[in-house]
């Protein structure tokens, strides 16, 4: 479609807003009003005695909706409260043609919380929550949401010191591609990906040692430790014994709140796997089933069984584990509302302590993106996710954590679901940027967050294993840039 801009520069915002509904298209930005297009957006800002006109054509095939609004305001706010009308004149329009009402409104951002805790600080509560329905167009779920998510995160994030930090180590492969995956992963049939995995790891226990070594220097206090992928579980048991000991050996873990290893595919999981994260003090894992429709684990290339997922999560309960987690995606290619529904069911059904409702986000890099496949559209998935709710409240579980991706259906999001007391500290301590994370591997995003501000830096690790390990000793240099940013305030 063609989105046409005309007397601003808002073009961010109109797009993100766009891609909302028609989030399998590509969205053209123009800045001229000649031709003529079947499926178009037609943004203008028109200057009038110290205000602006906003006007918002829509033309959708047969369907169009001509708005239009006055802004008046101080100079110093006019772009910005211009901008916001532009953008409830687009939700309004579109949403009348498509028969669709987003229920996060004109509010596309990733962090929903984030915004609210910001909103809070700055507007007291009751603004705040204003300030999301009748500016941001919210609906009231999904604002209650942001409200219950922000007040748990902020009792996470008070537990957060000025020395604090997290450790992120990145396993970037994989059994197989997922369909829906755009992640930097390979897979480890691959030939090539196999036989460079031992001399990744040998790097990947290099840079561990050189953080940890910084990490000491600065006197910092290591909060969690995260591994993530990818699929760490392709690792074999000796391969995670002598990551984890590396780990052990170089950061001092008596102040560590959590251990993660986000295991991941359930065909991944072994009683020797499970005896070594136990050995190394790991409490928490992730097993991740994504549905529990043995033709949609087919469909999208995951090559497990559903008897599988449930036998890997006993398994895991009988090693001890303090805390599994469990992942699922509503409006996965192919599914119902009632094969979702089964879903959530089955899932709830094996009490897990967590359980993380994801919404498929359609990625331009996945094989799902870029296949046409038919998925659900935004009212489908919407109703998915409000019976996940309904039935995980009622079931016991709170939600404490949230996050949204570009290109998800129908801009909903994903939701972190735990029983008291349960909470993942590392995704909130890193999506909320409240202290530094130390990450290593390939693909791997160090970010550096400077405390009592919002000044956020980051140190880029190559992305692909195989430039990880051939440009290692860039990585290697880069690290310095921790002690740099440190003693610089």
């Amino acid at each position: 479609m063609i989105l046409r801009i005309f007397g601003h520069d808002f073009h961010y915002e109109c797009e993100s807003l766009c891609r909302v509904y028609f989030p399998n298209e590509k969205i053209n930005i123009v800045y001229d009003e000649s031709g003529e297009d079947e499926r178009t957006v037609i943004t203008r800002c028109i200057p009038f005695n110290g205000g602006n006109r906003v006007e918002v054509d829509a033309v959708i095939g047969e369907e169009k909706r001509s708005l239009a609004a006055e802004v008046c305001a101080d100079e110093a706010e006019l772009a910005d409260k211009s901008e916001l009308r532009i953008c409830q004149l687009i939700f309004e329009a579109l949403s009348d043609i498509t028969g669709y009402t987003p229920p996060w409104g004109i509010q596309t951002g990733v962090r929903p919380s984030k915004l609210m805790l910001r909103l809070i600080d700055e507007m007291g509560v009751e603004g705040a929550l204003r300030y999301f329905k009748e500016d941001l167009l919210v609906s009231e779920e999904k604002t209650a949401l942001a409200h219950t998510v922000a007040s748990a995160e902020e009792k996470i994030i008070n537990l957060s010191e000025n020395n604090s930090f997290s450790l992120y180590v990145s396993i970037p492969f994989c059994p197989s591609r997922c369909s829906y995956c755009s992640f930097v992963s390979h897979s480890i049939d691959n030939a090539n990906a196999k036989r460079i995995l031992p001399e990744y790891l040998e790097k990947l226990a290099e840079e561990i040692e050189i953080s940890g070594r910084i990490a000491s220097e600065l006197g910092l206090k290591l909060e969690s430790v995260y591994f993530g992928g990818g699929t760490p579980g392709v690792l074999e048991a000796p391969q995670m014994d002598r990551l984890l000991g590396a780990i052990e050996k170089s950061f001092d873990l008596s102040t560590v709140r959590e251990y993660t290893v986000e295991v991941g595919r359930p065909d991944t999981v072994t009683p020797e796997k499970l005896r070594i994260l136990r050995l190394h003090n790991v409490g928490r894992i992730s097993i991740n089933p994504q549905t529990f429709n043995q033709k949609t684990l087919e469909l999208i290339g995951r090559n497990h069984s559903v008897e599988q997922s449930v036998k890997s999560y006993q398994l895991a309960k009988a090693y001890g584990f303090d805390c599994v987690n469990m992942d699922l995606i509503a409006g996965l290619p192919d599914e119902s509302f009632e094969d979702f529904r089964s879903s959530v069911d089955t899932a709830i059904s094996l009490s897990p302590e967590n359980i993380t409702v994801h919404t498929l986000a359609l990625k331009r890099s996945s094989n799902l993106g870029t296949s046409g496949t038919e998925v659900s559209g935004g009212n489908a998935a919407k109703k998915m996710l409000e019976y996940a709710s309904e039935r995980l409240r009622e079931s016991g579980y709170e939600p404490y954590y949230m996050y949204r991706q570009s290109k998800c259906v129908g801009n909903l999001e994903n939701v972190g679901w735990c029983k008291k007391g349960k909470e993942c500290l590392y995704n909130v301590f890193m999506m909320e940027e409240c202290h530094t994370v130390i990450a290593v591997g390939a693909g791997a995003v160090t970010k550096l967050c400077e405390p009592g501000t919002t000044n956020v830096e980051r140190i880029f690790n190559y992305k692909y294993p195989y430039e990880y390990i051939s440009g290692f000793d860039k990585i290697s240099e880069r690290k310095n840039g921790i002690k740099s940013f440190y003693l610089s305030y």
